[in-house]
């Protein structure tokens, strides 16, 4: 009888979820909305209607009835972590073995098909995440936006206000960042800027995308942008270098993968590259596959099975 694995990727934008079979071969593809809390009864819903409806569409891709269909094996990585989860995927889809864990690992596992390896992370916020060869991990980072997240988006447009408070109050230098910053907000000021932050209007995810104007200034010259840019670089390469201290040898050849808005910032990127490869023993480079793929990957392992992923779908 032919065994089918689910991968899932929930996240704070959106949710995939990957059926593959035995052989490694990826049959049906799902994507949802946002999933990524369940705290509340609407939030519950919401999380219940994204998970079950991507994983009916990629069933119904892969020509599977979902109402009948039993899982072999499943891991769903989660942004925000495994909490309160597991439970709900029980009660949506019948699975042999499941793992519910974190949105890391299955970047991670995605990022270098499966194999020994880090990935950096840098979005609103930043973690990073390594595996050796003997399964054994190591992290750095990851610890939200009011004591780390440092080189992530929301960190990247904290350091732009700081230089623009400094600027107006006459004691930092002068930055194109505060005539950017108020442009694309429509603040009066800097001070202004500081205290809408503060409100609703400005969850973390839009004060994040506002670090693109970091990258901006800094093409154009901007001295204190590109400072911020370095740093951010010097950041990322120090929680890469944290994590492979965990779980690898200075003599290991490892490779350094990166997925994230922040990364598409290509000053901030080569930078980061070149402080984590000057030392001879670690490689910089693109994700193979996505989260998606990483959880089926991982799914794969939980059924104790090594296949090579074929017919997967670039992720969005």
């Amino acid at each position: 009888m032919p065994a089918y694995f689910l991968g899932i990727d929930g996240g704070q934008s959106s949710t995939t979820a990957v059926i593959g079979d035995e052989t490694g071969r990826v049959l049906g593809y799902g994507r949802g909305g946002p999933c990524n809390h369940v705290a509340a009864s609407e939030a519950r819903a919401k999380f219940m209607n994204a998970i079950g409806g991507c994983v009916r569409q990629a069933a119904e891709a892969a020509s599977l009835d979902l109402d009948t269909l039993e899982f072999e094996a499943a891991c769903c990585g989660f942004s925000g972590g495994p909490a309160d989860k597991d439970a709900l995927i029980a009660e949506l889809f019948r699975i042999k073995t499941r793992h519910v864990t974190h949105d890391a690992l299955i970047a991670l596992s995605g990022a270098h098909a499966g194999q020994p390896g880090i990935i950096t992370i840098a979005g609103t916020g930043s973690i990073s995440f390594a595996r050796n060869a003997e399964g054994k991990f190591g992290r750095a980072g990851g610890w939200g936006y009011v004591y780390g997240d440092e080189g992530g988006g929301f960190d990247l447009t904290r350091q732009a206000l700081r230089a623009a408070l400094r600027m107006e109050e006459g004691w930092g230098p002068q930055t194109s960042l505060r005539a950017a910053l108020l442009e694309a907000t429509g603040a009066a000021g800097a001070n202004d800027l500081l205290h809408k932050f503060y409100t609703p209007d400005f969850p973390r995810p839009r004060i994040a995308a506002l670090s693109r104007l970091v990258e901006q200034a800094a093409e154009q010259g901007d001295e204190v942008a590109a400072d911020i840019l370095n740093e951010s670089a010097q950041q990322l390469a120090g929680i890469a270098l944290a994590a492979r201290m965990q779980v690898f040898t200075p003599q290991d050849h490892t490779p350094v993968a990166y997925i994230g808005g922040v990364f598409k910032c290509q000053r901030l990127l080569d930078e980061f590259r070149r402080r984590l490869e000057r030392g001879g023993n670690t490689t910089v480079q693109a994700p193979i596959y996505g989260p998606a793929a990483g959880a089926l990957l991982e799914a794969y392992r939980l059924g104790h099975l090594t296949v090579t992923l074929s017919g997967v779908p670039a992720e969005k």
